[in-house]
């Protein structure tokens, strides 16, 4: 398999991004899979420090592995949202392939310095793992929000970025350029959606040059992701999509069998499910969607 830097240069110049879709069980991790190996492009696993916890940072790295070797796309490995030293270790340590280093709840010097060292360490247990920053507020947690707090539209500056960068040696930046993690509730009804800042996103990639992320992908409008992937987007992180599509369709498994014990007989729907919308929005991310079907896979 090729490395995740080789993969994202290629994905770049095609003027495509790599989707990353968190996973917390194997209900979520095959449908991401099974998303990727329809749609035939590469895809990035994520996990939180919550979903790791849960899941097991060592039992996740262990089922990816058996999954790459079962799949010929490229199938990567990301320890999401990671806030300690410690935790950043384990990842790098159970063979994750990127990790995000987020300290960015803290002053801007703090989350310089936090960044800094955690890189250090991680790059000491394996050379090639990407690491990855992050600047700026835009929440935590795949939650549900009735408003959108003001903080969130406070957007980074591309002089920040480029310190950021250079200060800690980073291959990947995610910067707030107008994107909030978890949704609205209009948004989980197709009512509104989000928007980006995409001078802003184009300002930075061309201060920094390194890779860029957008978390908090999840509600936001199709045609911004395609400008935001043409203004340097590199990776697009989507949960609370999947999280809403596996509650939903959980329940209507549960409502429709009554009396169905096996969860193997519960849960099929549910993976199905869950990779409908990973299907949809690695076709997006991947030019495979037109503009009328964009409009279709959001129910606009």
């Amino acid at each position: 398999m090729d490395a995740l830097p080789n993969v994202l240069l290629r994905l770049q110049r095609q003027g495509a991004a790599l989707g990353h879709f968190n996973v917390a069980d194997l209900v979520l991790l095959k449908a991401v899979v099974a998303a990727a190996v329809e749609v035939k492009v590469p895809v990035l696993v994520g996990a939180s420090e919550g979903e790791r916890d849960f899941l097991g940072t060592y039992e996740l790295a262990a089922l990816v592995k058996v999954m790459r070797a079962q799949h010929e796309v490229p199938i990567f490995l990301n320890a999401d949202h990671t806030h300690s030293l410690a935790k950043a270790v384990e990842a790098a340590r159970a063979g994750f392939d990127a990790v995000v280093i987020d300290f960015s709840a803290l002053p801007f010097d703090q989350n310089v310095s936090r960044t800094k060292e955690t890189v250090e360490a991680i790059k000491a247990i394996n050379p090639a793992i990407v690491a990855e920053g992050e600047i700026g507020h835009i929440g935590t947690g795949s939650e549900i929000h009735e408003t959108v707090p003001s903080e969130f539209r406070n957007l980074s500056t591309p002089e920040e970025a480029r310190q950021f960068v250079d200060s800690t040696a980073i291959d990947v930046l995610a910067p707030a350029v107008g994107n909030m993690h978890g949704m609205l509730e209009s948004m989980v009804e197709g009512k509104t959606k989000k928007h980006l800042n995409i001078e802003r996103i184009a300002e930075i990639k061309k201060a920094v040059g390194v890779f860029l992320t957008l978390h908090g992908g999840s509600g936001t409008d199709d045609e911004d992701f395609v400008r935001a992937i043409a203004a340097g987007i590199n990776i697009i992180h989507i949960n609370t999509e999947l999280r809403v599509a596996w509650r939903r369709s959980l329940e209507d498994s549960l409502t429709s069998q009554p009396n169905e014990i096996v969860p193997y007989r519960i849960l099929p729907p549910v993976v199905e499910s869950v990779k409908q919308v990973v299907s949809s929005r690695l076709k997006l991310f991947n030019g495979q969607l037109k503009p009328d079907e964009m409009a279709l896979s959001t129910g606009r």
